[in-house]
């Protein structure tokens, strides 16, 4: 995908398609403890999207929310899709998910649920960045 084209993606076996337009509004890794439940990992690396810019192009999906965050599944696979960020309007793709090359992090978030501390260039929010509502707080490791 470049600058404001498409990109498609889809689920593990191939049942569900979407259609991603333009490029990410923000990108992220979050440590909290609702994505290490759902994911079985210690983060997950995030690709946010306005809601408006992602299209089921064909397959059906099993939704699902486990604290807060609605979430949808491949029916047939069961990989997760997307999830909802319903109160900002958005869509947040799981980078894994993403071609090669698109996911490009900005910051962590959710950081004091860290079980993997990641060591990088980034900024590591304790809880929520400020663009989220949240505060300035950060972890240093």
């Amino acid at each position: 995908m470049n600058g404001g084209g498409t990109t498609q993606i889809g689920c593990l076996c191939g049942a569900v398609a979407l259609e991603l337009r333009g490029e990410p509004v923000l990108q992220f890794y979050c440590h909290c403890d609702d994505c290490q439940a759902v994911s079985g990992g210690a983060y997950v690396a995030v690709a946010i999207f306005p809601a408006d810019a992602v299209t089921m192009l064909r397959g059906e999906t099993s939704a699902w929310t486990y604290k807060s965050l609605p979430r949808q599944r491949c029916a047939i696979c069961g990989s997760a899709v997307l999830a909802e960020v319903t109160a900002l309007g958005q869509i947040g793709i799981g980078a894994q998910r993403l071609p090669a090359g698109m996911f490009k992090p900005q910051f962590h978030i959710h950081c004091r649920y860290a079980r993997n501390p990641v060591v990088d260039g980034l900024p590591h929010y304790a809880s929520l960045p400020p663009l989220f509502g949240g505060s300035e707080e950060r972890v240093d490791w």
